[in-house]
């Protein structure tokens, strides 16, 4: 291989494949191949299923566009509809369920293995503030030091129990304690 086709083979391995974006667009006009397909008029009718020329030319007779719909159907589905119209009915309808998704955080709360009774019973209440905006918790126990032994870690996992006990809300364990890194911890939601 000469030198220069080396270089040509190290450019295109080195491309990036994650950070590409395929923007899907609907065919439209011209950019239809396939012959025949179901039409359909501006008004919501269907027209039945003509040839692709014949469609183009009924598109073009009306002032509008040729818009392909559903192009895995047999035969294919195109409708009669101005673009730019389409394109902002679209943009609209995205926008619309984006706002009606209901978008759940985990919380972090972190306790230790000394902690008093009271500062628990405060820790609770934030928990169950959270809870009810309706996101999900995640409790951490932190071990220090000497409390990553093995005989601390039937107390951490009590003190983690007695934590979810203290809520004033009823919860469920969504993940079981587990542990991790420096210590133990569990996943919460409101039922």
């Amino acid at each position: 291989m000469p030198p220069a086709a080396a270089k040509c083979v190290r450019t295109i391995l080195s491309i990036d494949h994650s950070k590409i974006a395929i923007i899907k667009q609907p065919r439209v006009n011209n950019q239809i191949r396939i012959s025949p397909i179901r039409l359909i008029d501006e008004k919501g009718l269907n027209l039945g299923i003509v040839e692709t020329y014949q469609a183009l030319e009924i598109a073009k007779e009306r002032g509008l566009d040729l818009v392909e719909i559903a192009p895995l159907a047999q035969p294919p589905v195109c409708r009669i509809i101005d673009f730019g119209k389409y394109q902002y009915q679209k943009s609209r309808q995205g926008k619309g369920q984006k706002t009606k998704q209901k978008i759940t955080e985990v919380k972090g709360i972190r306790i230790s293995l000394r902690i008093s009774r009271h500062d628990l019973e405060t820790k609770a209440k934030q928990t169950e503030k959270f809870l009810q905006k309706g996101n999900k918790i995640r409790i951490e126990i932190v071990l220090k030091g000497r409390e990553k032994s093995f005989q601390f870690q039937n107390l951490a996992k009590e003190k983690l129990q007695e934590f979810i006990q203290l809520i004033p809300v009823e919860v469920f364990i969504e993940r079981e304690i587990k542990r991790e890194g420096r210590g133990f911890n569990v996943i919460i939601a409101k039922q």
